[in-house]
C-alpha cells in the first residue's frame, strides 16, 4: 500500500490543514492501492503565499543557473525513472513498456527540450531606442491530468522554471504519485524552497481556489473543455492569464493514393495507443467511400492484434481505461453509437474476454458514421475508433472541420505534396503527415474549444513570460 498524505510546500513535506484521506484505485484490479490527501483552500493559500515569498529572488536568477537547475533534475529524474514509470501503470492503467518508455519517458524528453531552448533563448532585444525585455510572469498554478500524468507535469514545470517563476501544481487526485515523486525529485535536484509547490485536490476545492487566486498571474490549465471553462470563469475575476490544452476529437484523412494497409493500421494502433486515452488521439477515420469495404477489413485486422489485460503482463499492449467513472462513459458511448445505427466492425460493450474485473474496454472500431451520430462529435476517450466515408476531397476537408475541436489532425496520401495542400485546410493546431510523429521543440496546442496557448519548446516557454517595454533604453543618436 502506498501511502502520501503530505503536501509539498515551501521545501518540505507538511501535513494537509485538515485531515481528508482519498482512496487511489488500480484500474486493473479496481482496488485501493494508495491514499492521499485531497487538499483545502488553507492548503492552496499556504502554497501560493510560499511561492509569492520565492518569486521574486527566483526570478533574478540567470538562464545559465536555470540550465544548471533543470540539467540536475534531469540527472535525479534518471536514477527514479523506473519508479515513476511503476507508479503511472498502478495509477491509471499504463502497460509496463508504455509506462516506461512512453509516459515517464516523456518527463526527461520534455526538461532535456526545454534546456535546448533556453541555452539559445534571447529574454531582451533592442528595438530603435526601446528594449523589449521577457520576463517571467510571476507565481503560476499549474493543473495537469490523469492520461499523460507526468508529461503533462514537465510541459508545465519545466518551463515554468525556465522562464524563472514560482509554481503550485495540482495533480489528477486520480493518477498523484507520480507527481509526488517529482516533487521528491525537484527537492533532491536543489529546487529552492518555494519554488515548487505540490497540494493534492480535486477541482472544484484545489483547482478553484487556485484558478480564482488574486496572487497567481497565470493558470495552466490541461484537461476536458467543461473543466477549462470553470478554470476560466474563476480565473476570470483577476484578470489572469489561462492556457488551456483541453479536448479533441482529432480526423485521420487517408486520401485514395496512400497506402492503404499501412495508413489505416497506423491509425488504428495511434487510436487505441494509451488505451485511446490521448487527446489528440486520431480517432475519426475519414476514407473514400468507395474504397470502406477494404478499409474496414484492414481495420478488423488491426484491431485483432491488439493484446487487452494486465499491464504488468508480458505482451500487454492495451491496459484498462482509468476508472470505474470512465469505464462507464465509454460504454454508454458504445451503446449509443450501436444505437444510432453505425456499423459495429469490432469490440461493442462489456469487457473482454478473460477478464472478469478491472476497467477494460474491448478495441471498438464503428463503421458507417455519420457526422451527426455522437460518437463522432463527443470526445469519448477510450478506445473507440468512428470510420466515416467522403465522396470527395472538398467533403473530407469540410468533415475534419466538422467538430467543436481543433487540436490535432492527420493526411495519409501517397504524395506529400498533395498531403501538405489538405493540412493546409484543417483548422487544427497541429497536422500530422504520413504517420509523422511528434516534435518536442514544436508548439502543441489547437483551436477552438481545444484550448488557448501552446506548449512544447520556445512557445511553450513564451507563456510563462511577460513583455516590457523600456523606451529611451538608448539614447537617441542626433542627426
Amino acid at each position: 500500500m502506498r501511502d502520501m498524505l503530505q503536501f509539498y510546500i515551501n521545501g518540505e513535506w507538511v501535513d494537509p490543514a485538515v485531515a481528508n484521506t482519498f482512496d487511489v484505485i488500480n484500474p486493473a484490479t479496481d482496488e485501493v492501492f494508495g491514499h492521499i490527501s485531497l487538499g483545502s483552500e488553507a492548503d492552496v493559500n499556504k502554497a501560493v503565499a510560499a511561492a509569492v515569498a520565492a518569486q521574486d529572488s527566483f526570478a533574478q536568477t540567470t538562464a545559465a543557473e536555470r540550465i544548471e537547475l533543470l540539467q540536475a533534475i534531469l540527472d535525479v529524474f534518471a536514477k527514479r525513472h523506473d519508479e515513476v514509470a511503476e507508479a503511472i501503470m498502478d495509477e491509471m492503467g499504463a502497460p509496463w513498456k508504455l509506462a516506461k518508455f512512453a509516459q515517464a519517458g516523456s518527463g526527461p524528453q520534455h526538461i532535456a527540450a526545454t534546456i535546448k531552448v533556453l541555452q539559445s533563448f534571447e529574454f531582451e532585444e533592442q528595438l530603435g531606442t526601446t528594449r523589449i525585455m521577457k520576463e517571467p510572469i510571476g507565481p503560476c498554478a499549474l493543473i495537469t491530468p490523469w492520461n499523460w500524468p507526468i508529461n503533462q507535469i514537465a510541459v508545465k514545470v519545466a518551463p515554468a522554471l525556465a522562464a524563472g517563476c514560482t509554481m503550485v501544481l495540482k495533480p489528477s487526485e486520480i493518477a498523484p504519485f507520480d507527481a509526488m515523486i517529482f516533487a521528491e525529485i525537484l527537492h533532491e535536484a536543489g529546487v529552492p524552497a518555494g519554488v515548487f509547490n505540490l497540494v493534492n485536490g480535486d477541482g472544484p476545492v484545489v483547482g478553484s481556489a487556485l484558478s480564482s487566486h488574486p496572487d497567481i498571474t497565470m493558470v495552466s490549465f490541461t484537461g476536458s473543455t467543461r473543466a477549462g471553462v470553470a478554470v476560466a470563469q474563476n480565473a476570470a475575476p483577476t484578470v489572469k492569464r489561462v492556457a488551456q490544452e483541453l479536448g479533441g476529437k482529432s480526423a485521420n484523412i487517408i486520401l485514395d493514393d496512400a497506402d492503404f494497409p499501412r495508413a489505416v493500421t497506423g491509425g488504428v494502433r495511434n487510436c487505441f495507443d494509451n488505451s485511446g486515452q490521448s487527446c489528440n488521439a486520431p480517432t475519426r477515420m475519414l476514407v473514400p467511400r468507395a474504397r470502406m469495404d477494404e478499409v474496414i477489413e484492414i481495420a478488423r485486422a488491426a484491431a485483432a492484434k491488439i493484446v487487452v489485460g494486465d499491464p504488468r503482463a508480458e505482451g500487454t499492449n492495451m491496459g484498462p481505461v482509468v476508472s470505474k467513472q470512465q469505464w462507464t462513459k465509454i460504454e454508454g458511448l458504445i451503446q449509443q453509437g450501436m444505437d444510432e445505427g453505425a456499423t459495429l466492425v469490432c469490440g461493442g460493450t462489456g469487457r473482454p474476454e478473460g477478464l472478469d474485473r478491472g476497467c477494460y474496454v474491448k478495441p471498438t472500431i464503428f463503421a458507417n458514421v455519420t457526422s451527426d451520430m455522437t460518437i463522432a462529435q463527443e470526445e469519448v476517450f477510450g478506445p473507440v475508433l468512428a470510420i466515416i466515408a467522403y465522396d470527395s476531397e472538398d467533403e473530407a476537408v469540410r468533415i475534419a472541420n466538422d467538430s467543436p475541436y481543433g487540436l490535432s489532425g492527420y493526411v495519409s496520401s501517397g504524395d506529400l505534396s498533395h498531403a501538405r495542400k489538405i493540412a493546409s485546410r484543417m483548422r487544427t493546431g497541429m497536422v500530422h503527415l504520413n504517420g509523422a510523429s511528434l516534435d518536442s521543440l514544436a508548439p502543441f496546442g489547437g483551436y477552438k474549444q481545444s484550448g488557448n496557448g501552446r506548449e512544447w519548446g520556445a512557445h511553450g516557454l513564451e507563456e510563462f513570460l511577460e513583455l516590457k517595454s523600456v523606451y529611451g533604453y538608448e539614447a537617441k543618436k542626433k542627426d
